[in-house]
């Protein structure tokens, strides 16, 4: 049943309707008449989203919200619905908005561009989708609807080794995204009743401790490629390195904050008495982000390579922030991946404009651009110091949220706490250390007379200025007042802590003596912080 105006469904059906008119289009080849429709489709989706958000969602209310439900196939339990909470709802407004600008970076585009356009237009819907639908196996197929054009979109456009990136990608997340169908049909069917699979269902049950567990593990491999964790991360680099501007832009921006927000719906929400169990291991595999793609980072001279292991070691803060207790954590992951989104679209759509003008990904080939480029070295200093999280920047809060949730969570031990801030610590150093030495090299290291001299070593245009422009003012605003978008989510985040806390309680009375020398966990038996909210709650 549809009650009131269908926002979330039209803002999935409305791009995958728009790509299908995409090969009618009159057009001579150069896409010209194409990209201006794939923009026009793309800003209308972007407004629906908004429409949505101001029309339908009230950000004070936990719950499901703008839910729309519709039989599709009863028989096997499989139903078309969607609805947002703040979980969904500000990742779908960080799809529609990117994408959006995607398209505009896609300018340039030439080569088979009607292909181009519509994947992209498919892919809008497919993400958005990802985020809004409410049903289990729904979502696989979703999750599933994003794969082909990312595969398609790395293999045809991408650089010299784009088969092989794009060959990779698509064995990686299609091989893991198994574990997400299985565990579905294993919730789904749980009971032996008539199979059901959406989330309000699946939160009420009441699933066995060893059956959460091994659900737990398959999808936190399955989520953990999209992330990604390390070692499931290597084929975000070769893919990265491969792929164009507006697709650096998806994947940075939107593809890996599925990851992240699937372990916040499935993981943490839907399996809380596992989730108490692996939260520890979801810290310490966190640190392990930060500080191993830092210092890969810091070793690459591939540009596209160092931005792409920057983009792995920042999405460690959202694994920390989601192993942990606090809703000060939780929620400084939230806004690590909406921040990161940004900020990670606009540093990879410079790398292509980049790229574009010097025609290397080399650093060793660059240098000595920065007088011919100054608005260019101005655009990268300011999203440089978005990455790195300078204060003012978006960045720095969500970072800053999830270190103070850690420190503050007493739900581990102080000296464990003291360790996982300490190495976290080491990252953040890191991070100013190789992106300001790459802007040294990019614009003012050895100069290359050869490429100083070409003549298409233009200053950036109008439109790169203007998308850049559009990123950076979310990111500074956020930076500047938080609460523009904390307040979105924080009924959401409040609620799954809440429940996530009651769950560690029930596991810390289960097993007392095993919850701080578990190899898996090192949290304590709650104390009377976490016990006073476990009690307000019930």
């Amino acid at each position: 049943m549809i009650a009131g105006f269908p926002w979330l469904s039209l803002s999935i059906l409305f791009p995958i309707a728009g790509a299908f008119v995409v090969p009618f289009i009159p057009d001579r080849g150069e896409g010209k008449q194409v990209r201006w429709f794939a923009l026009v489709i793309a800003l209308i989706t972007f407004l629906i989203t908004v429409g949505a958000y101001l029309n339908g969602y009230d950000p004070q209310l936990e719950g499901l919200q703008l839910a729309e439900r519709v039989d599709w196939l009863p028989g096997l339990g499989l139903a078309w619905a969607v609805g947002a909470d703040g979980l969904s709802m500000p990742l779908i407004l960080l799809t529609s908005f990117i994408t959006a600008l995607a398209v505009l970076a896609a300018w340039p585009v030439t080569f088979k561009p009607k292909l181009f356009f519509f994947l992209m237009l498919a892919m809008d819907g497919g993400q958005i989708a990802v985020f809004a639908v409410q049903d289990m196996l729904l979502f696989f197929l979703a999750w599933e609807l994003e794969l082909l054009p990312v595969y398609l979109l790395l293999a045809i456009w991408g650089g010299k080794k784009r088969q092989y990136a794009a060959t990779k990608f698509i064995i990686y997340t299609a091989g893991s995204s198994l574990f997400i169908l299985l565990v579905a049909l294993a919730m789904g069917f749980f009971g032996g009743e008539t199979p059901n699979f959406e989330y309000t269902h699946l939160a009420q049950q009441s699933f066995g401790g060893g059956f959460q567990l091994l659900c737990y593990s398959g999808l936190l491999i399955a989520f953990g490629v999209k992330l990604p964790i390390v070692p499931l991360h290597t084929w975000l680099p070769d893919a990265h390195g491969e792929a164009t501007a507006p697709v650096h832009m998806l994947l940075a921006g939107i593809l890996l904050k599925m990851g992240g927000y699937a372990l916040l719906r499935f993981n943490a929400q839907l399996l809380p008495e596992a989730h108490a169990q692996f939260a520890p291991l979801l810290i310490i595999l966190g640190v392990v982000n930060i500080i191993y793609a830092a210092l890969t980072s810091f070793a690459q001279r591939n540009l596209k390579r160092k931005i792409a292991y920057s983009s792995i070691s920042h999405m460690g803060f959202v694994l920390i922030g989601i192993g942990s207790f606090s809703t000060l954590g939780t929620s400084g992951a939230m806004l690590q991946m909406i921040s990161h989104g940004l900020i990670g679209a606009s540093l990879f759509f410079l790398v292509g404009a980049t790229y574009d003008r010097t025609h290397t990904l080399q650093l060793d080939e660059m240098g000595g651009v920065g007088q011919k480029m100054r608005i260019m070295f101005a655009l990268w200093t300011v999203c440089a110091l978005a990455s790195l999280a300078l204060p003012g920047m978006s960045g720095f809060v969500s970072e800053l949220m999830v270190f103070a949730g850690l420190v503050t969570d007493e739900a581990y031990t102080l000296p464990f706490r003291v360790v996982i801030a300490s190495l976290a610590a080491v990252g953040v150093i890191l991070t100013p250390i190789y992106l300001l030495s790459m802007l040294r090299e990019i614009f003012f290291g050895k100069e290359n007379n050869e490429l100083v001299a070409q003549t298409s070593l233009v200053d950036a245009e109008p439109r790169e200025v203007y998308i850049i422009a559009c990123l950076l003012v979310p990111i500074i605003g956020i930076g500047l007042y938080p609460r523009l978008m904390t307040d979105s989510y924080s009924a959401s985040i409040e609620a799954l802590v809440s429940r996530d806390v009651v769950a560690m309680e029930r596991v810390t009375r289960a097993k007392p003596k095993n919850v701080g020398n578990s190899a898996i966990t090192s949290a304590t038996v709650l104390t009377p912080l976490i016990k006073e909210q476990a009690s307000n709650i019930t």
